[in-house]
């Protein structure tokens, strides 16, 4: 096993609770983190090993920093005190109190002399560290002061607050020497530009302002983000910013103009942390997606997506002198990750990220699928290649589906247009215009003339197809609509809606027939019977229940879930109706008496689907505890667990003719699943189902579960612990 590389390097184990932030020494063979477990660690670059476990504090640290020589560590914490370390023996040097809130910062003087400190007291403390005393004392901010900073020669300070001011302050005397206003919210935090002549701010109101010490204005405002600032960095040669925020956004803005050079898209919730290369070609980030995004300066491109932490991330920085990342999160390690390029796996088909629906086309010959990559990709379901993806500069997918003859895909977005596509070109043949919010849901009619789709506009529109224009609009809800469904025959449409109702719609004329109501809470599910006769819907009420369409009235309230119904199907005679809910059953009922016949019990998390085989002897369900599992209908019992996903399965669906399951996942990977000889679910052996392919590269990297090593030579320690951290043993 000599020079084995595993693709991974083992992650720093110790903190027993939430990581929150992590720095290099000035010489970069050191790390210190801070934790939620009141204690801070220094970590030996080149193998991981800790060095030390700095105990003292009382409460959750809240940062810390090398001084510039290394030989100390400064911290501060919710426990309102600062202490000083020594880093070479790990021994407390000194305890500073006299803050009454957290503190939220503290910060060396560049010849590390003293130390300034900043509070939720809303004060700023100056601390000389020789005489181990409190030297000033500087409170004229009105609310907590997030962020504190020496000038490059030490002779000012500049701090910031919830007050909404950025303040200048005279390090030897503590006067106030400026106000800065013009934030029209918190400012979080701040920074000395261009030798300590200009000063960069950053806030909650979405802005990031630049201010000139000779005159105290602002000289410029970079606007561009849309929600909160969280912070930023100054590129290695000083002439670009970056930026990120809880817009979901990393930006990157030229010093000198204040313009918007690039927008880095990729990330799917707030970012927490982004850092410059030491040669300010790349910048890593990390966020509350619990993935860590590499992205090239020039081009602004995404270079790679690195996956593993299983919590939100902290913290993110490049390695000084290696192709490594550091980065720390809420899942209390601290990961170690390699960026050599030669050593980056090129994924040239797959998803990117979360596969949020996989569907079948109605000959079950295709799937097509849809992801927060911003794809649409196209698959031949007998070997699992990819036929085509569709691009076209979208926001993330919320939703496909084939038309009846599976000559197009319809998707929808975020951006409210649905595009239509051409399955054999490739080509996008139409736009939909004409919602207002958010598209919730679509569907074909039967003969594929109409669409119909519903959204938060609080509105039903039916399209023609063949003008490409929009035949009806339905207005009758009183908040967003979540689905709408044809019946069997077309003539009708069924429509839920956050109103807690479910209203029946002539199709041709677009008249309101009638509101079902009597849930309390929002409807989850809800599907017309085979006959057309009847509705059934599930709800965070926890209950079922069953609609007639011609008296118009409840036949059916179903009461046994102890919590919210995901999903209720008909069986394909009408005669039974499958449940699943967040309480981790499946439920089968008898639709004419409305008794229950079986309690499916299992799956160790929240059943998000439940369906029949299409001879109703089978029911096929999906968890969140990342398994599929067969049912036999008659007797109750559990047939089989198909296992593999290793992240929350988003969707499942079984094929026309009932021989496969296709299933999508957080982890990226679809997955085929059938039986052996082509039979279908309601007749085959059951234990012949096995995963058939599997497309895209799984999110949560290796695996070494249950395997045994023996005899093995040339592996190092980092090796083994490796090992042994991914489930191996030896």
């Amino acid at each position: 096993m000599n020079g084995i590389y595993f693709g991974e390097y083992a992650y720093l184990e110790g903190h027993s609770n939430i990581v929150n932030g992590i720095q290099f020494s000035p010489d970069g063979t050191k790390i210190a983190s801070c934790s939620d477990d009141s204690t801070i660690r220094i970590w030996d670059t080149s193998t991981g090993k800790q060095l030390h476990l700095l105990e003292g504090h009382s409460g959750y640290v809240k940062a810390t920093q090398f001084s510039p020589d290394g030989s100390m560590i400064v911290s501060c914490s919710q426990d309102k005190t600062i202490r000083l370390w020594d880093v070479l023996s790990g021994q407390q040097i000194q305890v500073w109190e006299g803050h009454s809130g957290v503190v939220n910062a503290a910060q060396f003087s560049s010849d590390g002399s003293k130390i300034v400190s900043c509070s939720q007291d809303n004060t700023v403390r100056i601390w000389d560290i020789s005489s181990r005393k409190q030297i000033q004392l500087l409170k004229e901010h009105s609310d907590w002061v997030n962020a504190v900073q020496f000038s490059s020669d030490d002779s000012k300070i500049v701090s910031c607050s919830n007050d909404k001011t950025v303040r200048l302050w005279d390090t030897s005397s503590g006067k106030q020497l400026q106000i800065l206003e013009g934030h029209a919210d918190d400012v979080i935090g701040i920074q000395f530009l261009s030798n300590g002549s200009k000063i960069l701010s950053y806030s909650k109101d979405t802005t990031i302002r630049i201010w000139d010490l000779s005159s105290y204005q602002q000289i410029q405002k970079l606007e561009g983000h849309l929600e909160v600032v969280n912070g930023v960095q100054i590129s290695p040669d000083e002439t670009k910013i970056l930026s990120y925020s809880n817009d979901t956004t990393v930006r990157i803005w030229d010093l000198l103009s204040g313009k918007q050079l690039q927008i880095l898209e990729g990330h799917s919730r707030w970012v927490n942390s982004a850092r410059f290369s030491p040669d300010g070609s790349r910048i890593v980030s990390g966020s509350l997606d619990e993935t860590i995004r590499i992205w090239d300066v020039s081009s602004g491109k995404q270079l790679q997506v690195l996956e593993g932490h299983l919590h939100w991330i902290n913290g993110v920085d490049f390695f000084p002198k290696e192709p490594k990342i550091l980065s720390c999160s809420y899942d209390k390690t601290i990961r170690i990750w390699d960026v050599a390029l030669e050593r980056k796996i090129q994924l040239t088909e797959g998803h990117l990220d979360n596969v949020m629906q996989a569907n079948f086309s109605p000959d079950g010959s295709k799937i097509v699928s849809c992801s927060w990559d911003k794809t649409i990709r196209l698959w031949d379901t007998l070997s699992g290649k990819q036929i085509r993806a569709f691009e076209d500069n979208i926001k993330h997918v919320r939703g496909t589906q084939f038309s009846p003859d599976a000559s197009k895909i319809a998707s929808y977005f975020r951006e409210k247009i649905i595009r239509i596509w051409d399955v054999s070109s490739g080509k996008l043949v139409q736009l939909l215009e004409g919602h207002s919010d958010v598209i919730n849901s679509i569907q074909f009619s039967p003969d594929g003339d109409k669409l119909v789709s519903c959204s938060d506009d609080a509105t039903i529109r039916i399209w023609d197809l063949s003008l490409g224009k929009q035949m009806q609009l339905l207005n009758g809800h009183s908040s967003r609509v979540l689905e709408i469904q044809f019946s069997s025959d077309g003539s009708k449409l069924a429509s839920r809606s956050r109103d807690k109702s479910i209203r029946l719609w002539n199709a041709f004329s677009g008249k309101q027939l009638h509101s079902f109501e009597g849930h309390t809470k929002d409807i989850t599910s809800m599907q017309f019977s085979p006959d057309g006769s009847k509705i059934v819907s599930g709800s965070e009420d926890n209950t079922i229940r069953v609609w007639d369409l011609l008296s118009e009235k409840q036949l059916l309230l179903l009461k046994g879930h102890l919590h919210s119904v995901r999903d209720v199907k008909f069986s394909p005679n009408g005669a039974a109706i499958v449940s699943c809910s967040n309480d981790k059953t499946i439920r089968l009922w008898n639709t004419f008496s409305g008794k229950p016949v079986h309690v499916l019990e299992g799956h160790q998390d929240h059943v998000w689907g439940a369906q029949f085989s299409p001879d109703g002897s089978k029911i096929i369900s999906y968890s969140w505890d990342k398994t599929i599992r067969i049912w036999d209908t008659s007797s109750g019992r559990q047939i089989q667990v198909l296992e593999g996903h290793t992240g929350s399965i988003f969707g499942m669906q079984l094929s026309p003719d009932g021989t496969k399951i296709v299933s999508c996942s957080e982890d990226r990977t679809i997955r085929l699943w059938g039986s052996d000889y082509s039979k279908t679910f309601g007749k085959a052996e059951a234990s012949l189902v096995r995963c058939i392919w599997q497309v895209g590269v799984q999110r949560f990297g290796l695996s070494m579960k249950d395997s045994s090593w023996k005899h093995t030579n040339g592996l190092t320690q980092q090796q083994k612990l490796l090992v042994e951290q991914r489930g191996g043993k030896f």
